[in-house]
């Protein structure tokens, strides 16, 4: 079939990449969607079985760390569009080793924008290249105020610095070669498939394992939390229809605390198991607060709703509601993802 346009979402196996993945396959027959994955421990195929025989998608086991291995899917997809989220996300790993973040997040962000360059290089029109990143690059806001695209970047932790370098990267290919880019910066994201190393899939499996729920600090941090399949949607309509060159943040509109987040969650789902009232909260245990901590993210979607006319579609209460449901579920996920190299990784970084 002569789609109209072949699109490389990589990190496709992964949390958000997943939910992209599946929205562009099923949405969009005309398109050919090829998911690029290296398979990490936050990427598996489980999460897109029910794709495997669509005939507009199509897996790719690739590690953008390799451009030679990139330039080869290029090829032989005859690839016109990209869609980039690949990348080490953790903070808490990029604290333990960051050079792993260095080069998938930089140097594997640079790899692509040289393979859509070099691809497209007989004209750009009619390309895009859509750079999924983070609102981490903008630093820690006190408690007023609102991050938006004029934000000065000023990351804190090795992850951040990685994603706010290959920002920089993107937007350089941008003024300087003129690559058709797009590029957006999304809050905390949550919902189904996602790996527990992240708080709310964490706290949901230690929660039915009646294991103590780790809380930084005192639990003041504040993060603004993003359902995925909202996400998903956003970078659907800023790839399709975003100005090139251009920047969008994309938040929830859901301000909590770790802890007031924590204490819902412990609350919710003793009523969906039939525990008695605060049996969940009991487990809770601060621990020693993570270096260069960021005290509050708050997204200023303004530009995004006003331009494209996108917006939240569920309230964070909703989401979460859908999202233990989900996990409830569907408990030989979380076992299959939570064995073997997860255990040690759990016990270096929570006990």
């Amino acid at each position: 079939m002569d789609y109209i346009k072949r699109i490389a979402i990589t990190g496709g196996a992964g949390f958000i990449g997943s939910h992209l993945v599946r929205r562009m396959v099923q949405r969009y027959p005309q398109f050919l969607v090829v998911n690029l994955d290296k398979l990490t421990y936050a990427g598996n195929l489980e999460n897109l079985s029910d794709l495997k025989d669509a005939p507009n998608y199509a897996f790719e086991k690739c590690d953008i760390q390799s451009l030679e291995a990139i330039n080869a899917v290029f090829k032989r997809h005859r690839i016109t569009d990209v869609i980039h989220l690949a990348a080490e996300s953790h903070v808490d790993r990029s604290i333990d080793g960051p050079l792993e973040f260095v080069y998938t997040n930089v140097v594997g962000t640079v790899n692509l924008l040289e393979a859509a360059r070099s691809a497209w290089a007989d004209s750009f029109e009619g390309h895009v290249f859509h750079h999924v990143s983070t609102d981490e690059v903008y630093g820690s806001l006190g408690t007023d105020g609102f991050f938006t695209e004029h934000t000065p970047y000023d990351p804190r932790s090795p992850y951040s610095a990685s994603k706010a370098s290959s920002d920089h990267f993107v937007m350089a290919y941008f003024h300087t070669y003129g690559l058709p880019i797009k590029m957006s910066n999304c809050s905390n994201n949550y919902g189904s498939h996602h790996f527990p190393e992240k708080l709310i899939p964490l706290m949901i499996n230690n929660i039915l394992h009646e294991k103590p729920l780790p809380v930084y600090g005192d639990g003041s941090n504040v993060r603004d939390w993003l359902w995925v399949e909202d996400h998903a949607a956003a970078i659907d309509v800023i790839f399709q229809q975003g100005k090139l060159g251009e920047s969008y943040n994309v938040g929830g509109l859901n301000e909590w605390s770790n802890l007031d987040l924590v204490h819902y969650l412990c609350d919710l789902m003793d009523r969906k198991l039939g525990k008695e009232e605060g049996s969940s909260r009991a487990l809770i245990k601060f621990v020693k607060d993570r270096a260069g901590h960021d005290h509050r993210y708050a997204i200023d979607a303004t530009k995004l709703t006003k331009d494209l006319g996108w917006k939240p579609s569920l309230r964070f209460e909703e989401g979460l509601d859908k999202t233990v449901d989900w996990y409830l579920s569907h408990p030989e996920w979380i076992e299959n993802v939570t064995s073997g190299a997860y255990k040690a990784y759990y016990e270096k970084f929570y006990e």
